[in-house]
């Protein structure tokens, strides 16, 4: 089974207002309501490609309520654990500039956070383990490292989707797969990359500190993959017309997983990839089958080395 870890999960409410005038009554031209937060996203669309897996967590209140439901119409299994407060409502403004204003979300009590171990321990040999996002300040900003080290030796395959510290940290218990994009990784080492020869050269050092692969976003020049074998792929973005960037990094890893998984292959895995975080910035929210399975008719990889 696959398991997707979000800490901070929200409601996002999507909103259209050209123009946006600060100061002043502003009304929508269209709105939308979505359920938010990266490891939530990463289910969606794995249940979109036809993976089941189960979205770990927490929700709190009539937010919690409504987010959880939502996942359920979406086709989502859940295991969300129930805190005091409300789930957070993240406000995405778009006009001629886009604007988000995330909420904060709820304090986590210590014993929702020991109700969520007990259930990571029940992770067998061969589960996937999604852990994706920032950690809210309530939580210990070593809960990472503390989930994969008791973890550690199960045959549980982990993918990591953070930055800074919290994805650093992690190295040294071998996860399966990092996902940096190119800023990420260059403010890891404290520069900037932008010669693929360089961005290799610094996701090998990654290796070196423990990643077994690793995954590079590049926004609309497409992505770079160094896997655990030494092989490198390279790739531009498919063609097409971004109007969205909420969760393509999160669909990146799902059709990364859906790609492994499937077919065994990193290079289909990395194609996979690419098509999926492609097609959900192509639309205005994450991408279904059909829309990713478009983008992938008409795309081929390259291998660098």
């Amino acid at each position: 089974m696959i398991y997707t870890v979000t800490f901070n999960p929200s409601l996002d409410h999507t909103i259209w207002v050209d123009p946006f005038t600060l100061g002043l009554v502003n009304r929508t031209t269209k709105e939308l309501l979505y359920p938010g937060g990266k490891g939530i996203n990463v289910s969606v669309v794995l249940h979109n490609l036809g993976l089941d897996s189960i979205a770990l967590g927490f929700q709190a209140g009539f937010t919690g309520m409504a987010l959880e439901k939502m996942l359920k119409e979406y086709g989502c299994q859940t295991q969300l654990i129930a805190i005091p407060g409300r789930t957070r409502i993240n406000v995405k403004i778009k006009g001629k500039l886009e604007t988000d204003i995330n909420g904060q979300g709820p304090a986590i009590p210590q014993e929702a956070q020991t109700l969520l171990f007990q259930r990571l321990d029940a992770l067998e040999k061969g589960d996937v383990l999604v852990l994706a996002g920032s950690v809210p300040n309530t939580l210990p900003q070593d809960i990472y490292q503390r989930i994969m080290k008791r973890l550690e030796g199960k045959g549980i395959l982990i993918a990591v989707d953070a930055t800074g510290d919290l994805l650093f940290n992690v190295l040294e218990y071998h996860p399966f797969l990092i996902k940096p994009n190119h800023i990420e990784l260059g403010e890891l080492f404290g520069k900037e990359l932008r010669a693929p020869e360089e961005i290799v050269k610094h996701a090998k050092l990654l290796q070196q500190k423990g990643a077994q692969n690793v995954l590079i976003s590049m926004g609309k020049d497409g992505g770079i993959l160094v896997t655990e074998n030494g092989t490198v792929y390279q790739s531009p973005a498919p063609d097409g017309k971004p109007v969205n960037a909420v969760g393509a990094g999160d669909s990146m890893v799902a059709g990364f997983l859906y790609g492994y998984l499937t077919k065994g292959s990193y290079a289909e895995a990395f194609r996979m990839g690419l098509c999926a975080g492609s097609a959900t910035a192509f639309h205005h929210w994450l991408a279904t089958k059909e829309e990713i399975e478009q983008v992938a008719s008409a795309f081929s990889l390259s291998i660098m080395e």
